[in-house]
């Protein structure tokens, strides 16, 4: 049977686990780029969902499936604002320390060791998150698919990643992996990047509408994260099951 898991990526990113939660480790790009990335999930999900930010637990009710979930740097903030979630992950080790996590922090967190195309759910989830997961995988048309069975009709999943081009090539990997040395070498493979236009591509195959897609950059002087329309690194999808093909041009919401 097919499947979706990188044995390579899933050792690489195992080798770190012990390391998911030091603000000041080898995950330090990762949390100072986690702020902008729930932001704009949260004003997507509130927007999609008609919420009102009237209670701190204004997710409750929700259930939502982070795939890839690492230490649960994502999973957690969703669960502390009322949501179900389940995180899976490949790397068993990834999940171990996740639970740990959750646990310390007496939050409830469903932390399975899986990966989405052999997830056996009964009920499907109201929002998927994709972070930074589909340059790591085998079979991206694969992987889309089992996320569209696990999705409920009109559900929103989000799906970041970084773009195959030229300056992503100069700053992902000579600059953060080379130069900067914020992440370890190696840590991505340029020619997994994809582009936007070839991910809306992949969505739209498997019965997904593009709602939105933003630009994520970072300014090295503030070092902090910001939203652009510049999509030529860091950019994020979000976009809604649907019951039936609509053909929206992707062309109108990234050039």
């Amino acid at each position: 049977m097919s499947n979706t898991i990188n044995k390579d990526e899933i050792q690489k990113f195992s080798r770190l686990a012990e390391e998911w939660w030091d603000v000041n480790g080898k995950f330090k790009p990762l949390h100072m780029f986690n702020p902008i990335r729930i932001e704009y999930i949260i004003e997507k999900i509130k927007t999609h969902f008609n919420l009102k930010k009237e209670k701190s637990n204004y997710l409750d009710g929700l259930n939502i499936l982070d795939i890839g979930c690492g230490g649960g740097l994502v999973s957690e903030p969703m669960a502390r604002l009322g949501a179900n979630v389940t995180g899976i992950d490949a790397s068993e080790k990834n999940i171990n320390i996740a639970k740990l996590h959750s646990e310390k922090g007496g939050l409830k967190i469903n932390y399975l060791n899986a990966s989405p195309e052999n997830l056996e759910h009964i009920e499907k989830f109201d929002i998927i998150l994709n972070l930074e997961i589909v340059e790591h995988v085998n079979n991206v048309n694969l992987y889309i698919k089992s996320c569209h069975k696990l999705l409920k009709k009109n559900g929103l999943m989000f799906t970041a990643t970084l773009n195959r081009s030229f300056i992503s090539y100069i700053k992902a990997i000579i600059g953060a992996e080379y130069i900067l040395r914020w992440l370890p070498i190696g840590t991505h493979d340029w020619n997994k990047f994809i582009k936007p236009e070839e991910l809306e591509k992949f969505l739209s195959d498997e019965k997904f509408s593009t709602l939105d897609i933003k630009g994520l950059k970072f300014n090295p002087f503030l070092k902090k994260w910001k939203k652009t329309n510049d999509l030529s690194v860091n950019y994020i999808i979000s976009s809604i099951k649907i019951s039936c093909f609509i053909n929206i041009k992707s062309s109108s919401l990234w050039h």
